[in-house]
């Protein structure tokens, strides 16, 4: 007897059901909101380009070789951007359907281009720094005198910066690691009257009722008054409240990376600067001049939060140009 094919739409409910039993799993294991965004969606658009009357559980490797050969050959992605769509149907093979292809580590992978990082000169941060006012002035200063991470300066709470130690500590940051790191004393005076506006603001929002924060984890379950306690808020919030459905109240998230983004963009085009920066090139910036400085490199690699001290050795290539570095035969040449 031949076997009963199952319907279009059964297929389509599996699927659903696939995507969903994928996001749990990554939510169970603490992976972060952003690579479980990535997850999904690579694994929705695997599934979408599967043949209609294919069960997901059918997939074999062939169809993945496919897969990834047709982003590298027909979409023309970066090697990072295939890579990362790899180990999104490896996680859902191995983690969600407990498949594990014999061969599948064997396919091969996208060989990620080593490059040097774009790196501005201190002229050209003070440059760009003189185009921001306000808080895009403040994000980009700590961001460059910190060392940090763009998400990393727009998730700072106020219990994260100590003033009198002069340190800022990073919570979650990259691979779920803390760190600290210095609070450089030029922006000490003007962080703190930031953070008097702010701490207004909150005790507007507490009057009317408001004034809570998203919390990590389940620590609102453990301290419900967490959410509105003055040290667990943003350090730079948002204007607008927003809708959180899981406790069913307005609050206000933290500033989106999307405005800090656009001064950055619009100060460096006003700079007259021609050179591909965004936000992050201040964090490459920071760790160069402090080699350039003479800082050792593992103390770097700390302030980075870098697991691998290798990555940030890439950051040397500062030390083959300038005075301290390598000098060319044409400049001693008669």
């Amino acid at each position: 007897m031949v076997p009963r094919r199952p319907e279009e739409s059964e297929l389509r409910a599996e699927r659903v059901k696939l995507v969903s039993s994928l996001r749990e799993i990554l939510r169970t294991r603490h992976y972060s909101r952003r690579t479980e965004k990535a997850y999904v969606g690579w694994v929705a658009r695997f599934l979408c380009g599967l043949p209609r009357e294919l069960a997901p559980q059918e997939a074999d490797m062939d169809h993945v070789s496919r897969f990834l050969s047709g982003l590298a050959v027909q979409d023309r992605v970066a090697a990072s951007t295939q890579n990362q769509a790899f180990s999104a149907l490896l996680f859902l093979f191995r983690e969600v359907l407990k498949r594990d292809f014999e061969g599948l580590d064997q396919i091969p992978r996208a060989k990620r281009p080593v490059r040097v990082p774009q790196v501005l000169s201190r002229p050209e941060v003070s440059t760009i720094l003189g185009r921001l006012r306000g808080t895009p002035w403040l994000m980009a200063s700590l961001m460059y005198g910190c060392g940090l991470r763009l998400l990393e300066c727009c998730r700072l709470r106020v219990k994260d910066i100590d003033f009198a130690r002069c340190e800022i500590t990073v919570r979650d940051g990259k691979g779920a690691k803390d760190r600290v790191t210095m609070l450089p004393a030029r922006v000490a005076d003007p962080l703190r009257r930031h953070l008097d506006r702010t701490r207004r603001v909150h005790q507007e929002d507490l009057s009317k009722g408001l004034g809570g924060v998203a919390l990590p984890h389940a620590f609102e379950r453990k301290d419900p008054s967490a959410s509105r306690q003055w040290a667990w808020q943003w350090v730079f919030p948002a204007q607008r409240f927003h809708f959180d459905g899981s406790v069913g109240e307005r609050r206000r998230h933290h500033l989106h990376e999307s405005v800090m983004q656009r001064a950055f963009k619009d100060a460096l085009q006003a700079s007259g600067i021609a050179k591909r920066a965004t936000c992050h090139t201040l964090r490459h910036s920071f760790a160069t001049h402090l080699l350039e400085d003479g800082y050792d490199v593992r103390t770097i690699q700390e302030l980075l939060g870098h697991s691998d001290v290798s990555t940030t050795m890439i950051y040397t290539h500062v030390l083959n140009r300038g005075g301290r570095g390598v000098r060319s035969p044409l400049d001693s040449t008669s």
